[in-house]
């Protein structure tokens, strides 16, 4: 074999392993993980303008362990399951609660925590969740918190607004008497400078709630690789110290 052709072949084995490398780059799996960056400690954009929290730190051991390059996209609550069926993302990671009638239009994973629904007001009010006939109640429109103040407090007053902050704001300004939210929401607020005001009146008055990841109708295959990873995470140890970097329980539940 001549020296030129040599050379040839060396460098038709180069360009093949380059094609090869690029291709592999491009087979890589590439997820865009819609999020609120308004829900802390869950999902928040601090000072600096990054995503934080609770769900954002379990998406990315998720995308780690699915060896997953993923991108957040932010999205406003109300918009998140349109945007998800458009194709903007590919998955939604927000603290969204299983119901039956997003089962209609999203297919979840398994849950990866699970919630139930507390109020908050003010320290010195005599608020009471079983005596709430013509209070003002403050949530977050769009949530199951929303639904069921509507469904079990007819009498009382329903202040919805579009992001969980807002509900807050006019809970420490007395627009609202009491909040209804997530518990673990609630928990990460009146520990926080902002709502030292405010504490937990009454017991949880809805519990078992089970948060998933929601994905596009059919999606099947991609719901089960994020099946697989919560519970290698689960298993790891990942899922703990996240846990732990938020909360003084384990918010995964039974």
């Amino acid at each position: 074999m001549g020296i030129s052709r040599r050379i040839v072949l060396a460098l038709s084995a180069t360009a093949l392993a380059m094609s090869m490398g690029a291709a592999s780059a491009q087979d890589a799996t590439k997820l865009k993980i819609g999020t609120e960056g308004a829900y802390p400690p869950f999902n928040n954009l601090n000072a600096s303008g990054e995503l934080e929290g609770f769900d954002i730190d379990i998406a990315k051991a998720l995308c780690e362990e699915m060896n997953a390059e993923c991108e957040f996209v932010t999205q406003e609550w109300d918009g998140i399951i349109p945007a998800l069926q458009a194709g903007k993302f590919d998955a939604i990671i927000a603290s969204m609660s299983i119901t039956e009638e997003r089962a209609q239009q999203v297919d979840f994973t398994d849950p990866y925590y699970t919630n139930s629904l507390t109020f908050i007001a003010p320290k010195e009010s005599d608020f009471d969740p079983s005596a709430a006939d013509g209070k003002v109640i403050g949530v977050q429109q769009g949530t199951i918190a929303a639904a069921f103040v509507e469904e079990n407090y007819p009498n009382a007053d329903l202040n919805a607004y579009p992001s969980q902050l807002e509900a807050w704001a006019d809970l420490s300004n007395g627009r609202v008497d009491a909040v209804l939210a997530d518990f673990g929401v609630q928990y990460g607020w009146v520990q926080s400078d902002d709502g030292q005001c405010c504490e937990f009146k009454g017991d949880p008055v809805d519990s078992n709630d089970r948060i998933a990841i929601a994905v596009r109708k059919g999606e099947t295959e991609l719901a089960e690789k994020f099946n697989t990873a919560i519970a290698a995470i689960r298993e790891n140890g990942k899922y703990a110290e996240i846990n732990k970097k938020y909360f003084p329980f384990d918010i995964f539940g039974e």
